[in-house]
């Protein structure tokens, strides 16, 4: 069993407390390692840290701050096996997966670092003796408090942006899987940032992200998770009118239309659902089905989700790993309780498997429900497991439009016909920060990401997300002359 430190200041530490908790591997339920219990004290060191570090790192130049980024790029890339070692090891991603995510997320740094570097500011032409324009500065010191999901795409997705225009960083990774957040802090060390420009403080987040939220030292907070801890998040941070990226939950509604290519949507569908034991906020939430379609759509899916294969991560041919924890799967079994105790039916799965080797380990068989009604607990908030919820038939485009925008979420919404035009007015009408008609792939680096209503506030990824960390500043210069 491993013993971790925290990294803070350019040096690895204890918890001042002196104590730790452990890390099991969801797999086996074997510990695999303690890690340090921080705390408030932690806080105020990487806030200072941090802070000692800013006009370091953001007065270097562009080309520096980039090349030493990609230096970063390069390490993880790498170190690829073993990141993915890791993530499989703490957080059960089949291990195919986990080195496919850890062989992508050098790419989420290089492409942050080269267009950082085409960051352009503005002239506005008011007057022909007065200059005005506009340039964009780091914001300051920069709190990731980021999920357990994806333990270190989160981070990444957050850092490769933050880092790149000159902000300095505070990660808040997730207590149960933080081991990937501190070997980036290793491969950090390595590609030469300056002391404090990094900082990794492990623990509870009740205690180190609400410090960090109300820290007047801190000048951003970027978070991932749910929609509840956000909203708290929100509220401590407008003690000191701190900037604020989040993304948090989603409830996408998935609609097949009667002129579906069926095999295409639930192919790409049930792809969706199962990524990461559809412990992503992408994941599709309702399946809304045309009545036309419904029974050849449901019967294809449920013989696709049969096929799944879950298992031990290791094993090259598991598609599906364990949940996360023993918590979080008992939240899933709970909604799984509450679906039946509303009168929908369980037609697949739902169940812990009870023969060995799956018997130990935090596994759970792939749902679907089906007779769900729009105020269901299961039609209403975020599942955050294998599970496919199955709305009543529909035959209305206005009615499914009107169901599908009857949620507190609108982070995505998939649309699936083969009448372009009638999917655009889709696209126009539902209240999503993502409609995606078809399947229609996407490197995630050059489009944006987030969503409205209660999905979250401001985009993650592409030039958008460049912007969220920076300050919009107006020079003003009087050209008159001298008198």
């Amino acid at each position: 069993m491993s013993q971790y430190k925290m990294w803070i200041g350019g040096n690895w530490v204890d918890a001042e407390s002196g104590k730790t908790y452990p890390v099991f591997n969801p797999a086996t339920e074997a510990e695999i390692a303690q890690v340090p219990l921080g705390g408030l004290a932690e806080v105020d060191k990487a806030v200072a840290a941090a802070r000692k570090a800013y006009p370091v790192w953001s007065k270097k130049s562009q080309v520096e701050r980039s090349q030493i980024v990609l230096k970063l790029a390069a390490l993880m890339r790498a170190d690829a096996k073993e990141v993915g070692r890791i993530d499989t090891l703490e957080h059960g991603t089949p291990a195919g997966l986990a080195g496919m995510i850890a062989g992508d997320l050098p790419e989420w740094l290089e492409w942050n670092a080269y267009n950082a570097r085409a960051l352009m500011g503005n002239t506005i032409p008011q007057c022909p003796n007065e200059l005005i324009y506009l340039q964009r500065e780091p914001v300051g010191v920069v709190a990731l408090i980021t999920p357990w999901n994806l333990p270190l795409l989160m981070i990444v997705e957050k850092l490769a942006p933050a880092l790149s225009v000159g902000n300095t960083i505070i990660i808040k990774p997730a207590s149960i899987n933080s081991l990937t957040a501190l070997k980036l802090a290793e491969l950090a060390d390595k590609a030469g940032f300056p002391s404090g420009t990094v900082n990794v403080i492990t623990g509870p987040g009740g205690i180190i992200g609400e410090a960090l939220a109300t820290h007047p030292g801190v000048d951003m907070v970027a978070f991932t998770g749910s929609s509840e801890t956000g909203k708290r998040i929100m509220a401590l941070a407008s003690q000191t009118v701190k900037r604020l990226q989040l993304e948090l939950g989603g409830k996408n509604p998935v609609i097949v239309l009667g002129d579906a290519d069926i095999d295409a949507a639930v192919g790409a569908m049930l792809g969706k659902q199962m990524f990461n034991c559809g412990q992503i906020c992408a994941a599709p939430g309702r399946f809304y089905i045309h009545e036309k379609v419904y029974d050849e759509f449901l019967q294809k899916f449920t013989a696709g989700m049969k096929k799944v294969v879950v298992g031990d991560p290791n094993d090259t041919k598991t598609q599906m790993g364990p949940l996360v924890s023993a918590d979080h799967r008992n939240r899933v079994e709970g909604y799984i309780k509450s679906a039946i105790d509303d009168g929908a039916k369980v037609i697949l799965g739902g169940k812990r498997p009870t023969a060995p080797p799956l018997d130990k380990g935090y596994y759970f068989m792939p749902a679907i429900i089906t007779g769900v009604t729009q105020k269901m607990k299961v039609a209403r908030e975020e599942i955050f497991g294998p599970v496919a919820v199955f709305m009543e038939p529909f035959n209305s485009d206005d009615k499914v439009i009107e169901l599908a925008n009857d949620n507190i979420y609108g982070l995505a919404a998939y649309v699936w016909t083969q009448d372009k035009a009638r999917g655009m007015r889709f696209a126009n009408e539902i209240q999503a920060g993502t409609v995606q008609i078809g399947s229609t792939p996407a490197r995630d680096q050059d489009v944006p990401w987030g969503g409205y209503k209660q999905s979250g506030i401001g985009k993650e990824h592409s030039m958008y997300g460049l912007y969220e960390y920076t300050n919009l500043k107006r020079i003003q210069v009087d050209l008159t002359a001298n008198r």
